[in-house]
């Protein structure tokens, strides 16, 4: 058996059983890579029908159908209890739950990772950032920060990042 969970702990675990415990997974691990074995035909045999169950589309795949208009825009979430309480307090990003502290700087980095993912078709400018950021953020402190965390495309109101 092999328990996985971090926080999973097994009190009076009799030392002849085969348990693997979650801090002996990764040497389990690699004394399973490094160990020699030829594959027969048992080996062969108990493959085929793994890999006959072996889905091509997850059904976790599908996501939730969204738009750039339906979002809350504005940077909301704290960076480090993920709560929905910040507010900015000089060149920070505080946290009204845990009392986190984050610069504006990264922040705004945060914002733009969250675009980039959530609709990586759109160009990242400093427009769209600075609505995405709520206006908090200054456009001229959001192309501060676009200019030297990525490479600039294009020129005057036509810059996109990359």
């Amino acid at each position: 058996m092999v328990y996985i969970s971090p926080e999973f702990t097994l009190y009076n675990a009799p030392p002849n059983h085969s348990v693997i415990l979650p801090t002996q997974v990764n040497k389990f691990l690699k004394k399973l890579n490094t160990e020699y074995s030829k594959l027969n035909e048992g080996h062969e045999n108990l493959a085929k029908p793994l890999v006959s169950l072996d889905l091509v589309d997850s059904p976790f795949a599908t996501y939730p159908q969204y738009s750039y208009e339906s979002l809350r825009k504005g940077i909301i979430n704290c960076f480090s209890c993920h709560g929905q309480s910040t507010y900015v307090k000089g060149n920070k990003v505080e946290c009204r739950l845990c009392g986190a502290k984050e610069s504006l700087d990264a922040a705004v980095l945060r914002g733009v990772q969250e675009l980039k993912m959530l609709f990586p078709e759109m160009k990242i400018t400093t427009n769209l950032v600075f609505e995405w950021c709520g206006g908090i953020v200054s456009k001229k402190m959001i192309a501060r920060i676009l200019k030297e965390n990525f490479q600039a495309i294009g020129y005057g109101q036509w810059t996109y990042y990359k």
